[in-house]
Protein backbone atom coordinates (compact mmCIF):
# COMPACT_ATOMS: atom_id res chain seq x y z
CA UNK A 1 0.00 0.00 0.00
CA UNK A 2 2.53 2.54 0.46
CA UNK A 3 4.76 1.71 -2.48
CA UNK A 4 1.43 2.37 -4.26
CA UNK A 5 0.80 5.56 -2.26
CA UNK A 6 4.43 6.76 -3.36
CA UNK A 7 3.40 6.13 -6.96
CA UNK A 8 0.11 7.83 -6.38
CA UNK A 9 1.94 11.14 -5.50
CA UNK A 10 4.62 10.94 -8.24
CA UNK A 11 1.70 10.21 -11.06
CA UNK A 12 0.22 13.37 -9.48
CA UNK A 13 3.16 15.19 -9.99
CA UNK A 14 3.64 13.96 -13.61
CA UNK A 15 0.55 15.31 -14.06
CA UNK A 16 0.90 18.31 -12.97
CA UNK A 17 4.19 19.67 -14.33
CA UNK A 18 3.22 18.23 -17.61
CA UNK A 19 6.32 15.49 -18.04
CA UNK A 20 8.60 13.29 -16.50
CA UNK A 21 11.36 15.02 -16.81
CA UNK A 22 10.04 18.50 -14.97
CA UNK A 23 8.34 16.20 -12.09
CA UNK A 24 11.50 13.59 -11.65
CA UNK A 25 13.90 17.53 -11.38
CA UNK A 26 10.59 18.80 -9.09
CA UNK A 27 10.78 15.37 -6.84
CA UNK A 28 14.69 15.53 -6.77
CA UNK A 29 14.76 11.83 -8.49
CA UNK A 30 15.73 10.39 -12.08
CA UNK A 31 12.88 10.07 -15.21
CA UNK A 32 13.73 6.59 -15.26
CA UNK A 33 12.36 5.87 -11.11
CA UNK A 34 9.28 8.22 -12.14
CA UNK A 35 8.49 6.22 -15.37
CA UNK A 36 9.07 3.63 -13.18
CA UNK A 37 6.50 4.43 -10.65
CA UNK A 38 3.90 5.50 -13.07
CA UNK A 39 4.31 2.29 -15.00
CA UNK A 40 3.65 0.95 -11.56
CA UNK A 41 0.42 2.53 -11.05
CA UNK A 42 -0.82 1.80 -14.49
CA UNK A 43 0.01 -2.18 -14.27
CA UNK A 44 -1.93 -1.66 -10.46
CA UNK A 45 -5.28 -0.80 -12.48
CA UNK A 46 -4.40 -2.75 -15.09
CA UNK A 47 -5.02 0.42 -18.59
CA UNK A 48 -3.11 3.43 -19.49
CA UNK A 49 -3.18 6.30 -17.14
CA UNK A 50 -1.19 8.40 -19.51
CA UNK A 51 -1.20 9.15 -23.29
CA UNK A 52 2.67 9.30 -24.20
CA UNK A 53 3.78 10.91 -27.13
CA UNK A 54 7.36 12.58 -28.21
CA UNK A 55 5.99 15.90 -27.54
CA UNK A 56 3.59 15.66 -24.52
CA UNK A 57 1.30 13.57 -22.19
CA UNK A 58 -1.97 13.90 -21.46
CA UNK A 59 -4.40 11.94 -19.39
CA UNK A 60 -6.65 9.07 -20.25
CA UNK A 61 -10.15 8.95 -18.64
CA UNK A 62 -9.03 6.65 -16.28
CA UNK A 63 -5.62 8.91 -15.69
CA UNK A 64 -8.57 11.54 -15.03
CA UNK A 65 -9.78 9.48 -12.56
CA UNK A 66 -7.13 8.01 -10.90
CA UNK A 67 -5.51 11.46 -10.73
CA UNK A 68 -8.53 13.05 -8.51
CA UNK A 69 -7.94 10.23 -5.85
CA UNK A 70 -4.17 10.56 -6.08
CA UNK A 71 -4.59 14.07 -4.93
CA UNK A 72 -7.38 12.93 -1.90
CA UNK A 73 -4.94 10.32 -1.27
CA UNK A 74 -2.05 12.80 -0.68
CA UNK A 75 -3.58 15.37 0.35
CA UNK A 76 -4.79 13.13 3.39
CA UNK A 77 -1.25 11.45 4.19
CA UNK A 78 -0.08 15.31 4.57
CA UNK A 79 -2.47 15.99 6.66
CA UNK A 80 -1.97 13.02 8.69
CA UNK A 81 1.82 13.21 8.82
CA UNK A 82 1.26 16.77 9.77
CA UNK A 83 -0.85 16.29 12.56
CA UNK A 84 1.31 13.40 14.19
CA UNK A 85 4.03 15.55 13.96
CA UNK A 86 2.42 18.87 15.63
CA UNK A 87 1.65 15.98 18.99
CA UNK A 88 5.05 14.81 18.45
CA UNK A 89 6.44 17.99 18.96
CA UNK A 90 4.18 19.57 21.18
CA UNK A 91 2.87 18.25 24.53
CA UNK A 92 -0.89 17.35 24.03
CA UNK A 93 -3.45 15.22 23.93
CA UNK A 94 -4.29 12.74 27.18
CA UNK A 95 -1.19 11.16 29.70
CA UNK A 96 -1.96 8.87 31.75
CA UNK A 97 0.32 8.74 34.79
CA UNK A 98 0.80 5.82 37.03
CA UNK A 99 2.19 6.23 40.86
CA UNK A 100 1.94 5.14 44.34
CA UNK A 101 -0.69 6.24 46.55
CA UNK A 102 1.41 7.80 48.99
CA UNK A 103 4.08 9.22 46.84
CA UNK A 104 1.01 10.86 44.23
CA UNK A 105 -0.99 12.29 46.73
CA UNK A 106 2.32 14.04 48.53
CA UNK A 107 4.94 14.46 46.11
CA UNK A 108 3.31 14.44 42.62
CA UNK A 109 -0.31 15.77 42.84
CA UNK A 110 1.08 18.97 44.19
CA UNK A 111 2.84 19.81 41.31
CA UNK A 112 0.65 18.92 38.36
CA UNK A 113 -0.72 22.22 38.44
CA UNK A 114 2.25 23.64 37.61
CA UNK A 115 3.23 21.15 35.17
CA UNK A 116 -0.24 21.62 33.13
CA UNK A 117 -0.19 25.39 33.09
CA UNK A 118 3.29 24.95 31.02
CA UNK A 119 1.32 22.53 28.74
CA UNK A 120 -1.79 24.22 27.98
CA UNK A 121 -3.32 21.32 25.56
CA UNK A 122 -2.46 18.78 27.43
CA UNK A 123 -4.51 16.58 30.54
CA UNK A 124 -3.24 14.05 32.49
CA UNK A 125 -5.01 11.12 34.09
CA UNK A 126 -3.41 9.79 37.29
CA UNK A 127 -4.17 6.78 38.61
CA UNK A 128 -2.64 6.00 42.18
CA UNK A 129 -1.84 2.40 42.85
CA UNK A 130 0.91 0.71 44.56
CA UNK A 131 0.39 -2.60 42.42
CA UNK A 132 3.17 -2.49 39.82
CA UNK A 133 1.02 -2.18 37.03
CA UNK A 134 1.77 -3.38 33.28
CA UNK A 135 2.15 0.19 31.26
CA UNK A 136 1.28 -1.64 28.01
CA UNK A 137 -1.58 -4.22 29.25
CA UNK A 138 -3.24 -1.48 31.27
CA UNK A 139 -2.59 1.84 28.69
CA UNK A 140 -0.49 4.06 30.95
CA UNK A 141 2.15 6.48 29.21
CA UNK A 142 4.02 6.60 31.77
CA UNK A 143 4.95 5.23 35.74
CA UNK A 144 6.80 6.75 38.59
CA UNK A 145 8.36 3.79 40.71
CA UNK A 146 10.38 3.73 43.87
CA UNK A 147 12.73 0.70 44.39
CA UNK A 148 14.80 -1.11 42.51
CA UNK A 149 13.49 -2.05 39.03
CA UNK A 150 12.26 -5.32 38.05
CA UNK A 151 10.58 -5.43 34.51
CA UNK A 152 13.54 -5.48 32.00
CA UNK A 153 11.13 -4.59 29.36
CA UNK A 154 10.73 -1.17 30.54
CA UNK A 155 13.25 2.09 29.95
CA UNK A 156 13.63 3.67 33.09
CA UNK A 157 14.85 7.48 33.36
CA UNK A 158 16.31 8.05 37.18
CA UNK A 159 14.50 11.10 38.39
CA UNK A 160 16.66 11.10 41.72
CA UNK A 161 16.18 9.64 45.37
CA UNK A 162 14.59 8.58 48.71
CA UNK A 163 15.76 8.22 51.77
CA UNK A 164 14.17 5.02 54.09
CA UNK A 165 13.52 6.01 57.97
CA UNK A 166 12.71 3.53 60.55
CA UNK A 167 11.17 4.55 63.37
CA UNK A 168 8.34 4.57 66.04
CA UNK A 169 5.92 6.22 68.17
CA UNK A 170 7.91 7.75 71.32
CA UNK A 171 5.69 6.52 73.67
CA UNK A 172 6.04 2.97 72.24
CA UNK A 173 10.14 3.09 72.54
CA UNK A 174 9.62 4.63 76.15
CA UNK A 175 7.74 1.20 76.60
CA UNK A 176 9.42 -1.11 74.79
CA UNK A 177 13.27 0.31 74.26
CA UNK A 178 15.18 1.91 71.69
CA UNK A 179 16.96 -0.49 69.41
CA UNK A 180 20.77 0.05 69.07
CA UNK A 181 21.73 -1.96 65.85
CA UNK A 182 19.52 -4.04 63.69
CA UNK A 183 19.63 -7.07 65.69
CA UNK A 184 17.35 -5.32 68.26
CA UNK A 185 14.67 -5.10 66.40
CA UNK A 186 13.67 -8.83 67.15
CA UNK A 187 12.42 -7.81 70.86
CA UNK A 188 10.44 -5.25 68.67
CA UNK A 189 6.81 -5.06 66.96
CA UNK A 190 7.60 -4.61 63.37
CA UNK A 191 5.16 -3.46 60.68
CA UNK A 192 5.39 -4.57 57.22
CA UNK A 193 4.77 -2.98 53.61
CA UNK A 194 2.99 -6.33 51.88
CA UNK A 195 4.97 -5.07 48.19
CA UNK A 196 7.96 -5.26 49.85
CA UNK A 197 10.16 -8.47 50.28
CA UNK A 198 6.52 -9.68 51.28
CA UNK A 199 6.25 -7.04 54.02
CA UNK A 200 8.73 -9.05 56.12
CA UNK A 201 11.97 -7.96 55.50
CA UNK A 202 13.67 -4.77 55.53
CA UNK A 203 17.68 -3.86 55.13
CA UNK A 204 20.02 -1.75 56.92
CA UNK A 205 23.61 -0.70 56.17
CA UNK A 206 26.02 -0.55 58.89
CA UNK A 207 29.86 -0.25 59.33
CA UNK A 208 30.10 -4.09 58.70
CA UNK A 209 27.76 -3.98 55.21
CA UNK A 210 24.63 -4.70 54.80
CA UNK A 211 22.40 -5.99 57.27
CA UNK A 212 19.23 -7.70 56.69
CA UNK A 213 16.37 -7.88 59.68
CA UNK A 214 13.38 -10.49 58.81
CA UNK A 215 10.54 -10.45 60.63
CA UNK A 216 6.93 -11.65 61.08
CA UNK A 217 4.65 -8.44 60.75
CA UNK A 218 2.56 -7.90 63.56
CA UNK A 219 0.44 -5.45 61.16
CA UNK A 220 0.97 -5.72 57.10
CA UNK A 221 -0.37 -2.91 54.57
CA UNK A 222 -0.20 -2.28 51.15
CA UNK A 223 -0.02 1.22 51.89
CA UNK A 224 2.92 2.85 53.59
CA UNK A 225 0.69 5.79 55.03
CA UNK A 226 -1.80 3.30 56.36
CA UNK A 227 1.02 1.84 58.26
CA UNK A 228 2.49 5.50 59.41
CA UNK A 229 -0.38 5.92 61.28
CA UNK A 230 -0.45 3.11 62.91
CA UNK A 231 2.80 3.19 64.00
CA UNK A 232 2.00 7.12 65.58
CA UNK A 233 -0.76 5.61 67.35
CA UNK A 234 2.38 3.14 69.04
CA UNK A 235 1.43 -0.07 67.73
CA UNK A 236 5.13 -0.68 66.04
CA UNK A 237 7.94 0.05 64.14
CA UNK A 238 8.34 1.09 60.43
CA UNK A 239 10.46 1.47 57.58
CA UNK A 240 9.30 4.27 55.23
CA UNK A 241 10.26 6.51 52.37
CA UNK A 242 11.07 10.00 54.04
CA UNK A 243 8.12 11.54 52.11
CA UNK A 244 5.37 9.60 54.03
CA UNK A 245 7.12 10.03 58.14
CA UNK A 246 9.58 12.51 57.87
CA UNK A 247 6.98 15.04 59.06
CA UNK A 248 5.65 13.22 61.77
CA UNK A 249 9.45 12.65 62.63
CA UNK A 250 9.95 16.50 62.45
CA UNK A 251 6.68 17.20 64.75
CA UNK A 252 7.86 14.92 67.10
CA UNK A 253 4.70 12.37 66.60
CA UNK A 254 7.22 9.40 65.26
CA UNK A 255 10.70 9.29 66.34
CA UNK A 256 13.90 7.72 63.84
CA UNK A 257 16.03 5.21 65.31
CA UNK A 258 18.86 3.05 64.28
CA UNK A 259 20.08 6.65 62.14
CA UNK A 260 23.77 5.09 62.21
CA UNK A 261 22.27 2.33 60.19
CA UNK A 262 20.20 3.88 57.52
CA UNK A 263 19.87 1.74 54.17
CA UNK A 264 21.67 3.59 51.13
CA UNK A 265 19.26 5.75 49.33
CA UNK A 266 16.68 4.00 46.90
CA UNK A 267 15.74 5.39 43.51
CA UNK A 268 12.85 6.98 42.22
CA UNK A 269 12.21 6.33 38.14
CA UNK A 270 10.03 7.49 35.36
CA UNK A 271 9.51 4.11 33.24
CA UNK A 272 7.97 3.98 29.74
CA UNK A 273 7.60 1.05 26.79
CA UNK A 274 10.39 0.69 24.74
CA UNK A 275 10.01 0.02 21.61
CA UNK A 276 8.34 3.39 20.82
CA UNK A 277 9.74 7.09 19.47
CA UNK A 278 9.25 8.89 23.40
CA UNK A 279 6.31 11.22 22.62
CA UNK A 280 6.49 15.10 23.25
CA UNK A 281 4.36 14.55 26.35
CA UNK A 282 5.86 12.06 28.29
CA UNK A 283 9.14 13.81 27.65
CA UNK A 284 7.73 16.82 29.04
CA UNK A 285 6.55 15.01 32.08
CA UNK A 286 10.14 13.26 32.51
CA UNK A 287 11.98 16.22 32.16
CA UNK A 288 9.57 18.63 34.76
CA UNK A 289 9.73 15.15 37.37
CA UNK A 290 14.17 15.17 37.21
CA UNK A 291 13.38 19.41 37.72
CA UNK A 292 11.00 18.56 40.97
CA UNK A 293 12.03 15.73 42.11
CA UNK A 294 15.74 15.13 41.15
CA UNK A 295 18.32 15.65 44.44
CA UNK A 296 19.41 19.32 43.66
CA UNK A 297 16.05 19.96 43.03
CA UNK A 298 15.04 23.21 45.59
CA UNK A 299 18.88 23.28 46.70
Amino acid sequence: MIDHLTAMAVFARVAETGGFSRAAESLGISKSAVSKQVSRLEDRFGTRLLNRTTRRISLTEAGERVLEHSRRAVAEFEAAEAEVGAHRDTPSGLLRVSAGVSFGQTELAPELARFLAGCPDLSIDLVLNDRRVDLVEEGYDVALRIGVLEDSSMMARRLGSVRALTAAAPSYLDRRGRPLVPADLSGHVCLGYSYQNGGGQWTFDGPSGHIRHKFKPRLMSNNGTALAAAAEQGLGVVQMPDFIISQAVREGRLEEILADFRKADVGIYAIYPAGRPLAAKVRAFIDFSVAVFGDGAGS
